[in-house]
């Protein structure tokens, strides 16, 4: 086929009244060059138009239909070969069929381990309604990283690597640069009074890997684990890889809130997030604070406490951390760089009780073989030299900003029932829409405008899934804030009248 036919052919295919109602756009593409292949209605060989011509003719996005061909491609239908474009593969899976449809292809392939993975493969894959982005940036393709301070960051790598001792190009082995590791310790005790001596630091690779060694090291399989209801994607992906069993506590406005029938259920491990809850946002109360710590100390449970954003709180004066406040070593603290700096700096500290900390170290070293000991050792001299606090004084003026401007731009959608949050902190705000609603077509609806939003109820787990909008908003330039909050508004608007 030319060009213009299959742009034509495929414009008529997507008009089609089969697809679920709540399928995205890349989806839909996808699944209509998919059926033409399989029923060799696109013969292989067949060169397909580019994505350029095809968003034009069909009135779509470019990534949406860059997602689509991506998806084609890893799944063998297409090859792209260069000077020659894309073009439909001489041989594709042969397990589809035409009489298939959506749900049941992906139930055979899930039940079928996916292409041979196991159980665990799959969660580890991601295989989930869950999504798979660390950001929420605003808008696609527009990661503001404008205030790193980037040749500072260079000047630092550049002087340890002029003459890099030997052990930094080794692993490391004694859970972290130590002159990093007392940066940590110093920078945590004044600013979320932590208490803690160096030894119980350890640099990891983030809060994806610190999870993973908790697990690992405190839990066998089968074990319970309470995590927050919705939850963080990454914690709970982490978690059941380890083979342990997630209980969900629902997440009210003073954080956590377990009740009777989960006291009954003692777990090995408590995943939270009090200073800032990811996904809703709330700030965990002193007095489910104290609740937390003394059920932990009665069932000898851990607290993995994630303090993923804590640096950026723009009103009031931020409660200590549950660690400050744990009088009986129950707590291991986790941190992230990427936040702060960037998120491919891979670097994260993980504070354990004392009696855990060389246990700790070796199962790092045995398990991780960590390393990046010169990236640490910039980072240690960047702290060290007061670059670290004037940036994240920076951070917080941007970011506290650009969270103003997204309230007001979004101040009109709580005329339709929808909320806005009260709390000044985070890089992302959730935006609390009627339970009656679907937050996952009203992000649909906000991807074909150009904006990258998360539906609350993708973070749920379990049949009762609370509804709303994670948008981030770190990460777009902030003379977009306002505009794109106002499309955002508007999508919401009309959703909610309809």
């Amino acid at each position: 086929m030319e060009s213009l036919p299959i742009s034509e052919w495929l414009l008529s295919e997507l008009k089609q009244s089969r697809f679920p109602s709540r399928m995205p756009a890349h989806r839909r593409v996808y699944e209509s060059i998919r059926r033409a292949i399989v029923s060799h209605q696109l013969t292989p060989g067949t060169r397909l138009p580019s994505t350029r011509s095809l968003s034009e003719a069909l009135k779509l996005s470019r990534n949406t239909l860059l997602a689509a061909f991506e998806q084609l491609h890893d799944e063998g239908y297409v090859v792209s070969l260069t000077g020659s474009g894309t073009r439909v593969a001489e041989t594709f899976p042969e397990e589809f069929t035409e009489t298939k449809n959506i749900k049941d292809t992906k139930k055979t392939d899930l039940a079928k381990g996916a292409t041979g993975l196991s159980v665990r493969g799959i969660a580890a894959a991601g295989l989930s309604d869950q999504p798979s982005y660390e950001v929420q940036p605003f808008a696609p393709g527009e990661d503001d990283f404008s205030a790193f301070p980037t040749q500072l960051w260079r000047r630092l790598l550049n002087r340890q690597w002029r003459a890099p001792q030997p052990a930094h190009l080794d692993y490391g082995h004694t859970g972290g640069y130590l002159p990093l590791r007392s940066a940590i310790a110093n920078y945590l005790r004044m600013s979320r009074a932590v208490n803690l001596t160096v030894e119980q630091v350890l640099i990891t690779s983030g809060t994806q890997q610190s999870i993973d060694l908790c697990a690992r090291l405190l839990t066998d399989n089968g074990d319970l684990v309470w995590v927050e209801n919705p939850c963080y994607w990454g914690a709970r992906r982490v978690l059941e890889v380890n083979g342990l069993k997630l209980h969900p506590v629902p997440v009210d406005e003073e954080g956590i809130s377990p009740g009777i029938n989960d006291f009954r259920s003692p777990p090995r491990l408590i995943y939270t997030t009090p200073s800032h809850q990811y996904p809703k946002g709330v700030v965990m109360s002193y007095g489910r604070r104290r609740l937390l710590l003394d059920y932990a100390e009665s069932k000898g449970a851990w607290i993995l406490e994630d303090d993923y954003d804590s640096e950026f709180r723009f009103e009031g004066h931020p409660l200590s951390s549950l660690q400050g406040m744990d009088q009986n070593g129950r707590v291991l603290y986790l941190g992230t760089f990427s936040k702060v700096m960037y998120p491919g700096i891979k670097l994260g500290y993980l504070v354990v009780p004392p009696e855990l900390t060389e246990s700790f170290k070796r199962g790092l070293y045995q398990l991780q073989r960590p390393g990046q000991v010169v990236i640490q050792a910039a980072l240690a001299e960047f702290i060290d030299e007061g670059h670290f606090a004037s940036h994240i004084r920076r951070l917080r003026q941007i970011y506290g900003e650009r969270r103003r401007l997204l309230q007001e731009a979004l101040a009109p959608v709580t005329k339709v029932g929808a909320s806005l949050p009260v709390a000044g902190s985070g890089l992302h705000l959730m935006v609390g829409l009627p339970s009656s609603c679907d937050d996952v077509r009203i992000a649909e609806l906000a991807a074909e405008q150009g904006l990258r939003v998360y539906p609350l109820s993708s973070y749920g787990i379990g049949d009762k899934r609370e509804k709303g909008l994670i948008i981030g908003y770190a990460y777009s330039a902030t003379e977009r804030i306002a505009p794109y909050g106002r499309i955002l508004a508007e999508v919401i608007q009309a959703a909610l009248s309809y």
